[in-house]
Formats: C-alpha cells, structure tokens, sequence
C-alpha cells in the first residue's frame, strides 16, 4: 500500500518516518549519556538534560505521528525518497497542517519537559 499525504495527519512516508526514529534514538542516546554526567551536577545545571530530551521528544513524537513539524510548518511533504519535498497549495490543508505542527511541538515539549522533571526529582531522591 502506497502512502498518501493526509493534511493535518501523514505527511511522511517510510523513509522519512525511519529517519525520525533515528532521531529519536539519538536524542535517547544522548540524553542517557547526559544524564549519567550531569548525575551530581547542580540543579540548574542537571536541567540542561531538556534539551537532549526534546530531540528525542520531537523525533519520537513525529516518527509516531508519522508527520514532520518543520515539513508542517513550511507547507511541504515528503512521502518518496529522502529530500523530494512537494509543496501543500491548499491553503486549508496548509492551516491544518500547521496546527498538526503546533500540537506536535507542544506535545514533544510537554514529554521533554516531564522526563527532565522526572530525572531532577530522581537525581535529588538519590
């Protein structure tokens, strides 16, 4: 089954969704090793781990959401191979795409935000 540009819902295709989830896995990465080193470190310091987070938020959130903020946010889609970018000329498919966009980053930043709210009350118990 091919995929279709859905505005508002997919506006990514196989190979695009595979190099959100390597974001995410990156950030993961990342932010295990940021958390290990900033384990002892002041707080303000230790709540630097948001941003390591929220790459991996924002990866995590679009490779399961299978749409792209920044593709929502500039009108575009890309459901072929990596860097063939359509443009959206509906504006009412580019409105609902930007709210998409909108929610996606509020939701990766609600996860990020809550993970680095976890480790700080973790590392502080600890």
């Amino acid at each position: 089954m091919s995929q279709v540009y859905i505005p508002g819902t997919c506006n990514l295709g196989k190979s695009e969704v595979k190099r959100r989830q390597f974001v995410a896995l990156l950030g993961l990465v990342l932010s295990g090793f940021s958390a290990v080193s900033l384990w002892n470190a002041a707080i303000a310091t230790r709540a630097t781990l948001i941003l390591p987070l929220f790459v991996f938020s924002v990866g995590y959130v679009q490779s399961r959401k299978k749409f792209c903020m920044a593709y929502g946010f500039a009108g575009a889609f890309n459901l072929g191979k990596l860097g063939e970018l359509a443009r959206v000329s509906d504006p009412a498919d580019r409105a609902s795409d930007r709210k998409m966009a909108f929610r996606i980053l509020v939701e990766a930043a609600t996860l990020a935000v809550a993970l680095t709210f976890f480790y700080l009350i973790l590392t502080s118990l600890l």
